[in-house]
């Protein structure tokens, strides 16, 4: 099958346990939760994404005809050298797309393996890194893996809850909205009222970096 990424590119992992790594991010076009287009926000299940996912038209983005030529060009981006090799598969919704060649492909590269995805599909079970953030209104059926990151706040989520599912670590992360103060103490008021969760911060964008 042929891939559509939005976009890719080398840079530091800004959340998350991984924040400060090295990476390539490939950004799969299309969601299941929301179209990426304004006139559809306000009925979308996840109404407070931030991320540019339609279409193929990034920097490094495009229609890639097979896994093949995916890893090759993630091989391209890291550069020379396999130490390390660190890539890290979003989305829009990532696992929309991710199949067995993309996996398998890209562990024969020499890659480690991240996704971040909502959840709602299954993660496939050779992927080394599986962070989810779930969204109020939808159906998480990956309630396992290595990381939880839950964007807060967000009304109809309960914390409390998601602790129950099987995940190494769990991170709060403050909504980056028009309330970005608000959310922050609200984060942290969460993390001191419950030590399962830990604040995640996006310092890629405090860095300025993509």
């Amino acid at each position: 099958m042929s891939y559509a990424v939005k976009e890719m590119f080398l840079t530091l992992q800004g959340e998350g346990v991984n924040a400060g790594s090295r990476a390539v991010f490939v950004r799969f076009a299309g969601c299941n939760l929301w179209s990426g287009r304004e006139r559809d926000r306000a009925a979308a299940v996840c109404r407070f994404c931030d991320t540019d996912f339609v279409g193929i038209d990034g920097v490094g983005g495009g229609r890639f005809a097979d896994a093949d030529a995916l890893a090759a060009s993630v091989a391209d981006h890291w550069g020379d050298g396999r130490d390390g090799r660190f890539v890290v598969l979003t989305g829009g919704e990532p696992m929309l797309q991710i199949d067995d060649a993309v996996v398998d492909t890209l562990h024969a590269a020499g890659f480690r393996i991240a996704v971040e995805s909502n959840g709602t599909l299954p993660a496939h079970p050779r992927i080394d890194w599986v962070c989810i953030s779930p969204k109020a209104g939808s159906v998480v059926v990956q309630r396992r893996g290595d990381e939880l990151k839950l964007v807060w706040p967000q009304a109809g989520m309960d914390p409390v809850a998601l602790e129950e599912w099987n995940f190494a670590h769990c991170l709060i992360q403050p909504l980056d909205d028009a309330n970005a103060a608000a959310n922050q103490a609200a984060a942290i008021a969460l993390v001191m009222a419950r030590p399962r969760w830990r604040l995640s911060l996006q310092t890629h964008k405090l860095l300025g970096l993509r």
